[in-house]
């Protein structure tokens, strides 16, 4: 190699080594730039002075070739430098949750069903058509319950970051060509150690209590199904949360549901959890403030619910039960069978009273089979000079199910749900519901 070839390289490499010296405390991802850089151009140099020599067997500089192997360490370095700035060792990353189809043949005694009723997808009492003169048939198959499960969490800080996701929602699309259904989020939230913000279940509702259906919701009437933004602070058995507070009223004399959207308080809720050897306990309180604004001013009524549950182990089998009600319960309870209050002649709310519970046993028959057998009931107390004849006074339903689970992952089930619901007027609808399930678990 000539001397000038030399020289310039040297240069080269001496500048580079100055480079690396002043950018040691620049930005990762300026540093980084710059380096790859000055790879190419040393790299660039080299090529340049072997297609000038007449030798071409003479090897490149070993200085040269040693100082562009340490600039491409350096940029290597910054790139697991920025990686780590990223995803910090200890992050704990896991993807879950499970694909279910169902297949639901179902006779309505009270009249037809809208095409995109909900209760196509699902029982939900309050949906049941009630005095039709004739009955329908309907056969419905969607795979709207598959869910997905993102999980983030650093042990060492008490982090999590939570995820979940469902396709319950009907938007985007219709069942003539691609049946498209639209993600929905279940569940988002952040925790630290002890403390919980985000969109979660209510902490009224225990979600260990509640059986296992291959209806989506299963005892629907009687259930506190809740999910809703809140700030969460548990302490040992005790639970404190903050919740978003909504409304939901009967207009005076009866006709369609009002959802108000008008608080300037939250929803509080108290809960109490006890484990034990025979299973568990859960007491919950709910205060919350009721809450209208219309033409005739705001109106504001401050009402209170319970919620007490449980498991008790038998063997390998259990019992699981909830008993809820109190004044002004209405969306937490049965999905909005009955609604939190009903307007006066005044304008002025008036909280409906309403109870439900269910009873569940499930019976393991072997290592791969297993039964629930449910029974529920819902009452509302509705002041029918206000709210007309037209509202839900009563529901129950009745489930049983036999699932043979294939291996951990996989089960497929068979479901009979019988459903009955009962207007104030005395007209009434039933249900009769056989469901085919297959879940896979990942």
């Amino acid at each position: 190699m000539s001397t000038r070839g030399i020289k310039k390289i040297g240069m080269a490499a001496l500048v580079a080594g100055l480079s690396v010296s002043a950018w040691a405390d620049a930005d990762p991802t300026e540093r980084e730039r710059a380096l790859e850089q000055r790879v190419a151009d040393l790299e660039r140099m080299v090529q340049q002075l072997l297609s000038e020599r007449e030798e071409p067997r003479v090897e490149p500089d070993p200085q040269v070739e040693r100082e562009i192997q340490e600039l491409r360490s350096e940029v290597a370095r910054l790139d697991t430098e920025k990686a780590e700035q990223v995803i910090r060792p200890g992050t704990n990353f896991s993807f879950g949750g499970f694909i279910k189809h169902d297949m639901m043949y179902s006779r309505y005694s009270g009249g037809s069903t809208p095409p995109q009723s909900i209760l196509r997808d699902f029982y939900v009492a309050g949906a049941l058509p009630v005095g039709g003169e004739s009955s329908t048939t309907d056969f419905d198959t969607h795979a709207r319950e598959t869910r997905f499960i993102f999980n983030v969490e650093r042990p060492e800080d008490g982090l999590q970051g939570y995820i979940e996701m469902d396709f319950t929602s009907r938007t985007g699309g219709d069942e003539r060509l691609t049946n498209a259904t639209s993600p929905s989020i279940r569940h988002m939230f952040v925790r630290w150690n002890n403390l919980l913000a985000g969109q979660h279940w209510s902490t009224f509702q225990n979600v260990g209590a509640l059986p296992e259906n291959l209806d989506f919701v299963g005892p629907a009437e009687s259930t506190i199904f809740v999910r809703q933004a809140q700030v969460r602070y548990t302490n040992g058995p005790w639970q404190f949360s903050i919740e978003n507070p909504e409304t939901t009223v009967t207009p005076f004399g009866g006709g369609g549901r009002i959802i108000t959207d008008t608080a300037n308080v939250p929803d509080f809720v108290l809960r109490y959890n006890h484990s034990a050897e025979w299973g568990s306990f859960v007491a919950a309180f709910l205060g919350r403030q009721l809450g209208i604004d219309g033409p005739g001013g705001t109106s504001r009524e401050t009402s209170f619910a319970f919620s007490l549950s449980g498991k008790f182990d038998i063997g390998r089998n259990d019992v699981r039960w909830m008993f809820s009600g109190g004044p002004g319960i209405g969306r937490y309870l049965g999905l909005n069978t009955a609604n939190d209050a009903v307007l006066d002649a005044d304008g002025s709310l008036e909280a409906i009273d309403a109870y439900g519970g269910f009873l569940s046993y499930r019976h393991f028959w072997a290592d791969q089979w297993r039964s629930n057998f449910t029974f529920s009931a819902f009452r509302a107390d509705n002041e029918t000079e206000l709210t007309g004849m037209g509202v839900t006074k009563r529901a129950e339903s009745a489930h049983v199910n036999l699932i043979y689970q294939a291996n951990s992952r996989l089960r497929f089930g068979a479901e009979y749900i019988y459903g009955r619901r009962e207007v104030e007027s005395g007209a009434s609808g039933n249900m009769n519901r056989l469901q085919f399930s297959t879940i896979y678990a990942f």
